[in-house]
């Protein structure tokens, strides 16, 4: 049974969560203030370390909501699709992916650059989030490679989610290395196409 007490930190928290939702959605993750977000969510400043033990795992918290709603986005773009080849299937899901990530630019770029290592103590809900984002991906990576080992398959998921986001992000920071926005679509479509 849940008290008072522990009821009143799940509200916190939540409060805190969409505050902070709010503020990287439109400032980016660095502009993250305790402050601000004490002020946001109607508590002290103090109150917000006794909902999480510092701002990234507030940030974390964010980017879980993040890799869900991505993983939603990313696993509709196929839905009713089945009929289309492994490949077509991959450069939907990357052109949802290049569409999530250009609508939320700010929220997409946080899942990224939180300084986390991967010898990091990372939270099994944070890792389960980004593992069922890469199940997607493994469905039509394993249709292609259907002699591929499990640890195999799992690198060429990696590889190819490497590869689209890095288009994706050369080309919505506009640096001179990645293309036009308007062209990225076409430049996903060139790379994947090659692997069917």
């Amino acid at each position: 049974m849940t008290t008072k007490a522990q009821q009143r930190k799940a509200n916190l928290r939540e409060k805190l969560v969409e505050a902070a939702e709010t503020r990287i959605d439109r400032d980016g993750a660095g502009a993250l203030r305790a402050r601000d977000l004490a002020k946001d969510a109607g508590c002290a400043v103090g109150a917000i370390y006794t909902a999480y033990d510092d701002l990234n795992a507030l940030i974390m918290a964010v980017n879980g909501r993040t890799f869900q709603k991505l993983g939603l986005v990313v696993a509709s773009s196929v839905d009713g699709k089945e009929s289309e080849t492994p490949t077509k299937r991959l450069i939907l899901m990357s052109n949802a992916y290049l569409t999530f990530a250009s609508d939320n630019t700010n929220l997409w770029r946080a899942l990224f650059d939180l300084q986390m290592r991967a010898e990091d103590n990372v939270p099994d809900w944070y890792l389960q989030a980004l593992r069922s984002l890469f199940s997607h991906i493994a469905h039509p990576v394993a249709e292609l490679f259907p002699d591929y080992s499990h640890e195999e398959l799992d690198l060429m998921v990696r590889a190819l989610f490497s590869s689209v986001h890095g288009i994706v992000l050369l080309g919505l920071e506009q640096r001179i290395s990645g293309v036009p926005l308007t062209k990225v679509e076409l430049m996903i479509a060139q790379i994947l196409s090659q692997i069917g």
